[in-house]
C-alpha cells in the first residue's frame, strides 16, 4: 500500500532533521575530544582566536585556586585582547582580595589592557581587586570605597554565667585565646589585635595609592571604611568613568585598537571535560527540544488523562 503524498513529505523532513541533529552531536564529540585531549592543536584552534576574556566575581571573594588559575593562563594567552573584571561583591578575606588583586596585576603585567566595571555593589576587598585595572568604571548609584579592615568578635562571658556555665581555657600563653567568645579582650590582647589590623590595613592603603597614583595621606583621608556611590568615588579619584561594559569596550578600542565587536569568552573556572561535557550536552538537549517542537510535540502538552 502507498503512502499518502503528506505523510510520505513528513517522513522525509523528519529524517533530514534527524540526520542533522546526529551529524551535530558527532562534531560535538569530536571537538570536544580534540580539545579534552588534543591540547593546542587545530582542533582547539577553532575554539579559540582572539578573543576579550571577561572575568566575573560576585558574592563574598575568597582565594579561588580554579579561577586564580585561570587569571595565570589568560595572562599567558596570546589570542586574549583585554581582560574585562566584572565586580559585584560586597567584600571578602583579606586575603582573598590579596590573591585575585596580584593575579590581575600579572594579568596588566603581561602587557594586556585590563578594564574594571563593577555593578551594583564593589567595596572592601571588591574596590581591592579593580585597582590593577587601567581604567575603573562604576554606576553612579554604585556602591564602593569601604576601604577598610575588619575583625569580630563577641563576648558571651556574662550570659554563660547566668546559665552557671564557667569556661575554662588552657593556653601556651596570654594571647592565644584573644579573642575570645567566653571572656572579654585584655588590654594586652587589644593591643595585639589592632596592630594586626592595622598593618592590613597599611596594605590596602598602599595598595590603593598604588593603583590609583594617589599619595598616601590622601588615602588615609577617605580610608575610614566609609561606602560611597560611584559619583562620590569618581570625585575622590578613586575610578575614572561612569559606565559599564559597553562604555568599556569603547575604551578598548579607543586606547588599545581592541575591536568592539571582537567576541567576549568567559573565563570559566570549570575543567575543560566539564565544558565540553556540558556543551555538547546543551547542543542535543537543545536540539532535540526543537525537534520536538517542529513535530508539534510540547512537554507541557503531555498529561495523563
Amino acid at each position: 500500500m502507498a503512502l499518502e503524498p503528506d505523510l510520505l513529505l513528513d517522513r522525509r523532513r523528519l529524517k533530514r532533521q534527524l540526520a542533522f541533529w546526529r551529524t551535530t552531536l558527532v562534531l560535538g564529540v569530536v571537538v570536544g575530544l580534540a580539545v579534552i585531549f588534543g591540547g593546542p592543536g587545530p582542533a582547539a584552534s577553532v575554539l579559540g582566536g582572539q578573543h576579550v576574556a571577561r572575568l566575573t566575581l560576585a558574592g563574598t571573594i575568597s582565594e579561588d585556586r580554579r579561577t586564580l588559575r585561570l587569571l595565570e593562563r589568560a595572562a599567558r594567552d596570546d589570542d586574549m585582547r583585554a581582560l574585562l573584571v566584572m565586580i559585584n561583591s560586597p567584600g571578602g578575606s583579606v586575603a582573598g582580595g590579596e590573591a585575585f588583586h596580584a593575579a590581575i596585576a600579572r594579568v596588566r603585567a603581561a602587557g594586556k589592557p585590563v578594564v574594571a566595571i563593577m555593578g551594583g555593589t564593589a567595596a572592601s576587598a571588591g574596590y581591592m581587586v579593580a585597582l590593577p585595572a587601567h581604567r575603573i568604571f562604576a554606576r553612579e548609584s554604585t556602591l564602593t570605597g569601604s576601604i577598610g579592615v575588619l575583625l569580630q568578635s563577641f563576648n558571651a562571658a556574662e550570659l554563660l554565667e547566668s546559665l552557671g556555665v564557667r569556661p575554662e581555657s588552657i593556653t601556651s600563653g596570654p594571647l592565644k585565646d584573644q579573642p575570645s567568645p567566653f571572656r572579654p579582650l585584655t588590654e594586652e590582647g587589644r593591643a595585639a589585635l589592632s596592630a594586626v589590623v592595622e598593618d592590613m590595613q597599611s596594605q590596602f592603603v598602599a595598595m590603593v595609592a598604588a593603583g590609583r597614583d594617589m599619595p598616601e595621606a590622601q588615602v588615609r583621608a577617605v580610608a575610614d571604611g566609609r561606602v560611597m556611590t560611584g559619583r562620590q568615588a569618581m570625585a575622590l579619584g578613586l575610578l575614572d568613568a561612569i559606565g559599564g561594559e559597553a562604555e568599556a569596550r569603547v575604551w578598548l578600542a579607543e586606547q588599545h585598537e581592541v575591536p568592539r565587536d571582537l567576541r567576549v569568552r568567559d573565563l570559566d573556572p570549570r575543567g575543560t571535560a566539564e565544558r565540553a561535557l556540558s556543551s555538547m550536552s546543551d547542543a542535543f538537549w537543545g536540539g532535540a527540544a526543537r525537534l520536538l517542537r517542529a513535530e508539534g510535540v510540547f512537554p507541557w502538552q503531555i498529561s495523563l488523562r
